[in-house]
């Protein structure tokens, strides 16, 4: 069994999506599912406006249709709505193949945040735009139960359920070390730009420190801003591991996250969450007592500070990639086969 997943978000991108594949395809392996990839790691590419992290993939003529002839899947699942989605939709339209999507970025928030026009355009054009690119999909995989809802509500079809899991193993509990900061520690982790809402947290009037991980198109200017704050940079592995384990207290300021890794590997390293009560820590944590919700963020914050880290970790362990990745590919298989028996 191979799937061909196409998506424009890829390394050296650090970010869920990013992440979230890699884990899957690892994962999918161990049962015999082959995960390939088409990414921008194959092509020319050019720096996002605004972002030029991010790299867009600009193939040839022909290109992507080339590769998916080499690679002869059973099925295709279109992760990302970028330029190589794009290609990889319109060629499936135009042979006739089945394909499956998924919704991990809230483009229309994310949107409203960057562009100086009024947020009911960006959102109603965007969630149009959105709505077309998803239409013809087999399925549409939505991170929590929040956002498959909207996504129905807004006239999406084909919306199915697809979780995420944690590493419970790389984020551990055993590997809090002292850090050579005033405590506690209010750590935060994630890309540092505008819609992840960081600058709420910085501006908190918090005892002992705050500490950013990440990095982004906001960072140096958000730096001069709050010289009180620490901004560690990205990490990945161990180090970022030890930095979750470190800490006294996540913070999660972001209101537009679809699911949030990030919650799950807080918590797996045994640390409460502290978060405005938006869609993705409602439905990540839910009523367990691991995280404080809160619309005053700095009283979440100290709430978080009281709850016990021990519940942290057993809450994690409980999600798996392994869960995660034989959901993708069951929802995957079982779409593009009832597609194909429909098509004949």
């Amino acid at each position: 069994m191979k799937i061909l997943v196409v998506t424009d978000a890829w390394h050296p991108q650090v970010n869920g999506v990013v992440r979230t594949l890699g884990q899957v395809a690892r994962e999918a392996g161990l049962f015999g599912v082959n995960v390939e990839f088409l990414s921008p790691s194959e092509f020319w590419t050019l720096p996002m406006p605004s972002y030029p992290e991010i790299r867009l993939a600009m193939p040839a003529p022909g290109a992507v249709e080339r590769r998916l002839d080499r690679a002869q899947p059973d099925a295709i699942h279109i992760a990302t709505e970028g330029p190589l989605g794009h290609a990889m939709r319109r060629l499936c339209l135009k042979r006739g193949l089945p394909f499956t999507t998924s919704l991990h970025t809230r483009f229309p928030d994310y949107l409203a945040g960057r562009l100086p026009v009024p947020e009911k355009w960006t959102c109603d054009l965007t969630w149009a735009w959105l709505r077309r690119f998803h239409a013809a999909s087999a399925a549409v995989l939505a991170a929590t139960p929040t956002l498959a809802d909207e996504l129905t509500a807004r006239g999406f079809g084909n919306v199915r359920l697809w979780s995420r899991g944690v590493d419970a193993h790389l984020f551990n509990p055993a590997k809090r070390k002292p850090l050579e900061l005033p405590g506690p520690v209010f750590l935060t982790v994630g890309r540092v730009a505008v819609e992840k809402n960081i600058e709420a947290f910085l501006k908190l009037d918090l005892p002992g420190t705050k500490l950013v991980v990440g990095d982004g198109p906001a960072r140096a200017a958000l730096a001069r801003k709050y010289p009180d704050a620490v901004f560690a940079g990205a990490m990945q592995g161990e180090d970022l591991a030890q930095a979750y384990a470190s800490a006294d207290v996540f913070v999660f300021p972001s209101l537009t996250d679809t699911f949030g890794l990030v919650l799950l590997e807080a918590l797996a390293s045994g640390v409460p969450v502290a978060a405005f009560p938006a869609a993705a820590p409602r439905d990540v944590i839910g009523p367990a007592a691991v995280g404080a919700l809160d619309e005053d963020l700095r009283q979440a914050c100290l709430t978080a500070l009281q709850i016990e880290r021990g519940a942290c970790r057993a809450f994690a362990e409980k999600l798996t990639w392994e869960a995660c990745a034989r959901t993708f590919v069951r929802h995957v298989t079982e779409a593009t086969q009832g597609a194909k028996a429909l098509a004949a």
